[in-house]
């Protein structure tokens, strides 16, 4: 949806709000390294422990969004759908087996957010090799692999723009079927720089002890890299922008906001906490959540008023925050590996919970 409403900082903001997901590759890799806190890792209970954390409500959010896939899909034939269309079994299959990504035509299916957290099934898998890879490093070692992520993440973006392969003079956020772009947007290789840019920086913030000014150094750097960006979008080329352009401003803020500076420590609170625990859910079913409240509510959508838009924010909050109290904490309960002690649930935040450096106890 094209925001028209508010002002054009918030509309510059929203209009690149794709850029979101690049924050949580980079906070999911943080938090992972974050909540193993050097300890070793069983690698089958750590795979079923994070299938437990994600998929519970990754499948609540596919059997709500059916009707609508299969009905676009076989009577519409809607354009974001094309290659599920054409390959209804197999889209279904790969979308239920969260390997979506690894086609480009069939990222966006069913439940077009999803598609990260196809990316996200990968990182998990490869996550206990990369600790391999990480563990024990020198400070300097994973400041280089920080910035050679950041650097590997935009020669994958230059050399589309350089190559042009799917022979596009311009790519916007509304070209939906370019196979190439698709690739750069979607498959987990290409975004795996941006996970371990996180990795890395959450491995240099265990080496690190709390330290405000540094805390306050890197939010200040990162919300005002962030800031320049944003004003700047119009001119920076869409594949750039969508993926790792903004991934070392991210980590900074991850990083400063993890070291508990004093002025954040009303992230704590615990309204905020339990918003940050139900972020993930708000992500999978924000779009039908919102979607819904102006399809029943008889509003206009495409140019909503700032009354009926934050009324039906508020209604995607709740949703949230129910679909976590009574989908996710269940889910983790049955579904994760069983312990002794009794289970923490936010020791396994998922990995897009907004406050989770704050709040996860290792």
């Amino acid at each position: 949806m094209q925001i028209t409403l508010g002002p054009s900082w918030f509309r510059e903001l929203s209009s690149i709000g794709y850029v979101g997901v690049s924050f949580f590759f980079v906070l999911s890799g943080f938090i992972l390294v974050y909540t193993c806190q050097g300890k070793s890792v069983n690698v089958m209970k750590f795979w079923r422990t994070r299938f437990a954390r994600i998929y519970p409500a990754y499948l609540f959010s596919l059997l709500l969004m059916a009707p609508w896939f299969f009905y676009a899909a076989t009577k519409l034939k809607f354009p974001l759908f094309a290659w599920a269309t054409g390959h209804l079994k197999s889209a279904t299959f790969l979308v239920v087996a969260l390997l979506q990504a690894w086609v480009p035509g069939n990222a966006l299916a069913w439940n077009s957010v999803c598609w990260s957290l196809s990316v996200e099934s990968f990182f998990y898998l490869l996550f206990p090799l990369l600790l391999l890879v990480f563990a024990r490093r020198s400070r300097g070692r994973l400041l280089f692999y920080v910035a050679a992520s950041w650097t590997v993440g935009l020669a994958i973006s230059i050399l589309y723009l350089w190559l042009r392969p799917d022979g596009l003079s311009t790519t916007n956020s509304e070209v939906i079927n370019a196979f190439w772009l698709n690739a750069l947007q979607f498959n987990p290789m290409a975004r795996l720089p941006e996970f371990m840019m996180g990795m890395a920086c959450g491995f240099l913030f265990l080496h690190s002890r709390k330290n405000d000014k540094l805390a306050v150094s890197l939010i200040a750097t990162g919300v005002a890299g962030f800031i320049l960006v944003v004003r700047c979008g119009y001119w920076i080329p869409y594949p750039v922008l969508h993926t790792a352009l903004l991934a070392p401003a991210f980590a900074a803020v991850v990083y400063g906001v993890a070291l508990r500076p004093r002025f954040a420590q009303f992230l704590e609170n615990r309204i905020l906490v339990l918003l940050g625990d139900s972020s993930y859910s708000l992500y999978l079913l924000h779009t039908l959540a919102i979607g819904a409240f102006f399809q029943f509510s008889k509003s206009g959508f495409e140019n909503p008023t700032i009354l009926k838009t934050i009324a039906a924010v508020t209604v995607a909050v709740l949703v949230s925050v129910a679909v976590y109290r009574w989908i996710e904490v269940p889910g983790l309960r049955f579904l994760r590996p069983k312990d002794k002690r009794k289970p923490e649930i936010v020791a396994e935040p998922a990995a897009d919970s907004v406050f989770a450096p704050v709040h996860v106890q290792a």
